[in-house]
């Protein structure tokens, strides 16, 4: 129901540690915890906040996307390696995979760099594919057709091709590969979340286990939506479409509260999945439903025979679909357009590798300031000549006042007596001050006050504060304001 094609939702770990701390481990408060989260979103999409999600600035997606790439790809290198009880957090995983590199299975290895140069083929030879011309002879066409059709199904043509060669060792009688494993068959049934719960001691009725979950009421919903909308700016910058942040929400909230019917935990983008769906060519959201009707049926039928995929295969899928997302160039660009979008970008990249949503988080925030700190401290222009011109870089919001009342002062009282003072508050303005585009809602009471102040200190040093050139909707506020000894010029002639 989204508007990004390739954002796959589902289980992720980040998800799972989230519901595993507010869940208390019991499967009915996991399910509540979805229910309610998926109304939460699902308000908040009909409530159209999607707004808020534009907070996450380009150099925050690309921090995350980079560390993301980096973390779920050496996340795999154990699977590559056939290494059991490597821990998930990412500096102890590090350590313990070079601590017992010794200890690698040759058959995983073997088969996991196999698989990655196979995909790696299959990918340089889709992108080098000339197209075929209806004129071309029949076949031309039709080797066009299979080569295009296998270097686009490549992940399931490897995945397939590891599975026969894992259950013909096991026919064979011997195992050098590590191997999926035993899948539960069948479908969950389709139920209400309950909304209390049985124990030995009475029953928790639906007001207490919403006060147990407490703050995670917020934090889930919140974070499965911060991960879900990263990942899906991420990928639609690089396939060049646009989201509708309010869809995503209205889409996260009805599948988290469809799920929880079928015993479902909470659920948001999954980075390592979603780079799966988009390398193997998915060009609309109903790819959802190939997606969903496949896993169906492999639930229903197919459990048995994911026994025999080898987990380094997968690996390799994960590896080769997520790598092409690190932008290392994106570092030498903001170095050269604005090296002050480093500060977020380098902020989200490293606590990413402690962990992601904290990354985000903190991307989000050092933005936000960084915001703010602009509109707090606008850039201002002084020209000193018959008269001392201060003309303001941008719109005046409330935090700014005071920066223009110290700049106005520091200039006006510094010891030179002027005949008058000329302000031009207006948006871009340049010399000569021509009109700018201040809207009404750029100026706010905070700022009315504080030019009141501001023309009330400068008359008692015997100096005139005048303004020229204002928006029509400004000069309405102000006249409306009726500032003791307001003075207005429409042009800077005057």
């Amino acid at each position: 129901l989204g508007t990004a094609k390739d954002v796959t939702l589902g289980p992720t770990a980040i998800m799972s540690l989230l519901v595993s701390s507010y869940a208390f481990h019991e499967p009915v408060y996991a399910i509540l915890l979805t229910f309610l989260s998926g109304c939460i979103q699902l308000a908040m999409g009909l409530l159209h906040l999607g707004f808020l999600l534009d907070f996450i600035s380009s150099p925050v997606i690309k921090g995350f996307t980079s560390a993301a790439s980096i973390t779920i790809s050496f996340n795999q290198v154990k699977n590559i390696l056939g290494l059991q009880g490597i821990p998930r957090q990412f500096f102890l995983q590090v350590y313990e995979t070079l601590r017992r590199i010794g200890e690698t299975r040759a058959g995983d290895a073997i088969l996991g760099l196999t698989c990655l140069a196979a995909l790696a083929g299959l990918w340089a030879m889709k992108s080098h594919l000339p197209r075929a011309a209806s004129a071309d002879p029949l076949a031309a066409r039709i080797s066009y057709l299979i080569v295009w059709t296998s270097a686009t199904a490549r992940n399931a043509l490897v995945v397939l091709s590891a599975g026969l060669v894992a259950y013909s060792f096991q026919v064979m009688g011997s195992q050098p590969l590590t191997l999926t494993g035993s899948i539960p068959q069948g479908l969950p049934a389709f139920q209400l979340p309950r909304f209390s719960m049985d124990t030995p001691n009475g029953t928790i009725p639906f007001r207490s286990m919403v006060e147990d979950m407490g703050i995670g009421l917020a934090v889930v919903p919140l974070m499965g939506l911060l991960e879900t909308i990263a990942i899906a700016k991420a990928f639609a910058s690089q396939n060049d479409y646009r989201i509708d942040p309010n869809q995503e929400l209205l889409a996260m909230g009805f599948a988290n509260i469809l799920g929880s019917f079928v015993s479902s935990y909470p659920i948001t983008g999954s980075f390592g999945r979603t780079a799966v769906n988009a390398q193997s060519g998915v060009c609309t959201p109903a790819g959802g439903l190939v997606t969903g009707a496949l896993v169906l049926l492999s639930l229903a039928y197919l459990t048995s025979l994911f026994y025999y995929i080898p987990k380094a295969a997968l690996a390799a899928v994960i590896i080769s679909a997520v790598v092409p997302m690190f932008d290392a160039g994106i570092f030498r660009t903001l170095w050269r357009v604005k090296r002050l979008d480093l500060v977020p970008l380098c902020v989200t990249f490293l606590v990413c590798f402690w962990e992601v949503q904290y990354g985000i988080v903190a991307g989000v925030l050092v933005s936000g300031i960084l915001l703010l700190y602009s509109i707090a401290r606008p850039p201002i222009k002084v020209s000193e000549g018959a008269v001392l011109l201060v003309q303001p870089g941008s719109s005046l919001h409330f935090p700014a006042i005071e920066w223009l009342r110290d700049t106005v002062c520091s200039h006006a009282l510094a010891g030179t007596v002027l005949p008058s003072l000329l302000a031009c508050p207006g948006d871009l303005a340049v010399t000569g001050c021509p009109p700018g585009s201040l809207r009404r809602g750029s100026i706010d009471y905070t700022v009315v006050a504080g030019l009141a102040e501001l023309l009330q200190e400068l008359r008692k040093h015997g100096l005139s504060l005048a303004f020229c050139c204002l928006q029509d909707p400004v000069l309405q506020v102000l006249l409306s304001a009726d500032l003791e000894g307001f003075q207005h010029f429409p042009s800077w002639e005057e």
